[in-house]
């Protein structure tokens, strides 16, 4: 039996990351001027393409999308020549709008499913459209993605859109959510939750929504790892330390006595900040000058995410010249509970198949007390 699925790209999603803006609504053109380059189509057209490498002989698909790069351009780039362009954008710079009354012509056509690739926000345009009456699936691309939609990685989101064509699969109840960018950007974590989508309910390929852990035991926790970390510093002086985002590692710096960016990566060497909420390329230039350098991460809660989530400042270019052995993951135990796999998306295949490599990160929980935790990446 013939699927029909719908295909949108929101071009512009995950523009504003390697520039330090923490997303790209309404900053697309600071974005563009700071040097920022699309890379959704990029995403979409790596699912795409592990799809169509292992299942496009076993399924059966009719594709409706939208015009240029909004969907047409990616599946024409892949050699998928059947296709119903149901929208056209008006405008060379897309909008949530475009988004929106792409969804509605899909819903006419009575598509199956709406793969889609984008952040958070493209997800909460699709959801205010589609609502419950088709399930929704992401390709992740944006900067911000709390929701329970999205493939944790390119080809995870092909391998689900397989098994939903071949019907083994549960579709279930998903959380639309999303990050006030503007408070963001200002180091404020706002995050609401807009609806409950349809969705599919596969913990292994689809991540779930972000979960954060406050209490009391936790601070305690905290505390010891900042020893850790405090120890690692003096014992490594002649190192520059990069601290990474979120809430963990805010606590560790500021208990340190250094003012941070809750939601950037600020650089400390000898126990000085050298650069503040630092864009790939401020990185990038401050590598130069530090050979030697550590990376401290905390996964996200829940998802596991490393990289790829929130900070793609930390690009590949600036991953590699860190070196992998050089990163440090911290993490309270409560937390790492519920994180049953460290989980990596850096967009550069030959990076993801360094952490295979790996196959697992020693994650500091405590003073000088680590856990051995699996790494779970592009690479099936």
């Amino acid at each position: 039996m013939e699927s029909k699925i719908g295909f949108v790209v929101n071009p512009i999603a995950g523009m504003g990351g390697r520039v330090g803006l923490k997303g790209t609504d309404g900053v697309l053109k600071e974005a563009v001027k700071l040097g920022a380059t699309p890379t959704a189509s990029i995403k979409a057209e790596d699912a795409l393409r592990y799809y169509l490498s292992n299942y496009s002989n076993k399924d059966s698909i009719q594709w409706f999308t939208c015009a240029g790069m909004m969907g047409s351009e990616e599946l024409k780039n892949v050699s998928i020549k059947e296709r119903k362009i149901v929208y056209t954008p008006s405008g060379k710079d897309t909008t949530s709008e475009d988004t929106e009354q792409a969804c509605k012509n899909l819903l006419k056509e009575h598509v199956d499913l709406i793969l889609f690739c984008g952040g958070d926000g493209t997800a909460r345009n699709v959801f205010e459209v589609v609502g419950k009456n088709v399930p929704i699936l992401g390709v992740p691309s944006g900067v911000k993605m709390h929701s329970g939609v999205f493939g944790i990685n390119t080809s995870a989101a092909a391998k689900m859109l397989h098994e939903f064509v071949n019907e083994r699969l549960t579709i279930g109840d998903a959380e639309i959510m999303d990050l006030d960018e503007v408070l963001y950007r200002k180091g404020e974590w706002k995050i609401q939750l807009f609806g409950i989508a349809k969705g599919i309910v596969e913990p292994t390929y689809v991540q779930v929504g972000k979960t954060s852990y406050a209490s009391v035991s936790d601070d305690e926790i905290k505390d010891e790892i900042t020893e850790h970390i405090e120890d690692e510093m003096e014992k490594y002086s002649d190192f520059m330390f990069l601290f990474g985002s979120g809430g963990t590692i805010d606590y560790i710096a500021k208990k340190l006595g250094f003012d941070n960016t809750l939601l950037g990566i600020d650089a400390v060497c000898n126990k000085r900040v050298v650069g503040t909420d630092l864009n790939e390329e401020g990185l990038l230039q401050l590598l130069k000058t530090h050979k030697k350098t550590k990376i401290i991460l905390s996964p996200i809660g829940a998802q596991g995410f490393i990289l790829g989530r929130g900070n793609l400042q930390l690009s590949p270019p600036v991953i590699k010249k860190i070196g992998l052995d050089n990163i440090i993951v911290v993490s309270t135990p409560s937390k790492i509970a519920s994180t049953p796999v460290i989980r990596v998306d850096t967009g550069d295949k030959k990076l993801d198949h360094m952490f295979v490599l790996k196959e697992f990160m020693m994650v500091v929980i405590g003073y000088r007390l680590s856990r051995v935790v699996r790494i779970q990446t592009n690479n099936f």
